[in-house]
């Protein structure tokens, strides 16, 4: 169940990127659309935060080790809002810019809690 939302995660992260990039290509700010896209992307996010608390609650242990897995999870967690946050105060197409990258982060977020977990 992990693996799967990490891949919808990291899926869903780099299309935001893509919009996003496409957006400040065309030198416009974030809109309301994207501020959607960042929001589907931060429950996913939601999701796998809390799937994965439970699954350690349950006893599963990490591969490479319970702390560093909550770490790049709750990094995961936090990538996006953070780029929401920092595009709402540049209202420039380096807004944009500012989520097509926290939307590549988060896909190589997901991709090292995948090695982290044991995949």
């Amino acid at each position: 169940m992990l693996t799967v939302l990490m891949l919808v995660t990291g899926v869903a992260a780099l299309l935001l990127a893509a919009w996003c990039g496409w957006a400040a290509y065309r030198d416009q700010p974030t809109k309301d659309w994207h501020f959607i896209g960042m929001a589907v992307v931060l429950v996913a996010a939601l999701v796998q935060l809390v799937t994965g608390i439970v699954l350690l609650a349950r006893g599963e242990k990490p591969e490479q080790g319970t702390t560093i897995f909550v770490a790049y999870l709750l990094g995961a967690f936090a990538c996006v809002p953070a780029a929401g946050l920092m595009s709402l105060s540049e209202r420039t197409r380096w807004g944009s810019v500012t989520v097509a990258a926290a939307g590549v982060v988060l896909a190589v977020l997901e991709v090292r809690l995948y090695d982290i977990w044991g995949g």
